[in-house]
């Protein structure tokens, strides 16, 4: 019988230079989502709580006290602990740091980056990752272009133009499920992506689960994506 994870980590420690001035009194995570009076981690930690995730760490560095004290006066619909790394470490050493204080290293885990707001089936994709006997799983998403594109025929002449288009290719979403043995695999100091994904790509243990069509996904980079996530949220209130 599956079993969907019940801890997740949340990486939490961006400076987000780009989306400054909003991140230069907070962390890119406490950054507000226009119109819903709630941080993007708060948002994350709901939908981790709805997908069935009672314990989540996160991981802190810029401004961690900031985030920290929201934290500890938010009311909050699961247990959270929070970890500071004393130095970087890296995206994958710092993962590796915030996994050792889960409640259960020998049970499954989410991970998600602090600055996605998203909405899908984690349970799903927790099933997707057991079938394939995955060590990790990648949510992968299809964003949307933000140019407009042209398109033309083969001699030449343009015959349409198409306003931010989907991608004609896959990204990592910034959502994963883990393994217990995924822990052990990340580096003590550098970048996973680099080093420990591509080892498991080519021995067939990584997975790709794409979200569901019509699936809620974007990553907060820019003040032009929170302006986008308003636009979107009005239009879905709508």
């Amino acid at each position: 019988m599956h079993t969907s994870p019940t801890q997740a980590v949340v990486l939490a420690g961006g400076q987000g230079s780009r989306l400054r001035p909003y991140t230069d009194d907070r962390p890119k995570p406490m950054v507000e989502i226009p119109g819903t009076g709630t941080p993007i981690i708060g948002h994350q930690l709901s939908w981790l709580a709805a997908e069935g995730v009672t314990d989540a760490v996160v991981s802190c560095g810029h401004l961690a006290e900031v985030l920290q004290e929201w934290l500890r006066e938010a009311d909050l619909p699961l247990k959270v602990t929070t970890v500071v790394e004393t130095e970087p470490l890296g995206r994958g050493g710092g993962l590796k740091y915030a996994a050792a204080h889960l409640p259960e290293p020998d049970r499954p885990w989410y991970a998600t980056n602090g600055d996605i707001w998203t909405r899908f089936s984690l349970r799903e994709m927790a099933a997707f990752h057991e079938e394939r006997d995955a060590t990790a799983t990648l949510a992968l998403a299809r964003p949307r272009i933000p140019w407009g594109a042209v398109e033309t025929d083969t001699f030449g002449h343009i015959t349409d133009f198409v306003e931010a288009p989907p991608s004609p290719f896959l990204i990592n979403a910034g959502v994963y499920v883990f393994s217990p043995a995924f822990t052990e695999l990340l580096p003590d100091l550098g970048d996973h992506e680099r080093t420990t994904f591509p080892r498991l790509a080519r021995e067939r243990r990584l997975a790709g689960f794409p979200l569901p069509q019509g699936a809620y996904w974007r990553a907060i980079d820019t003040a032009k994506d929170l302006t986008e996530a308003a636009k979107e949220l009005a239009a879905q209130r709508l």
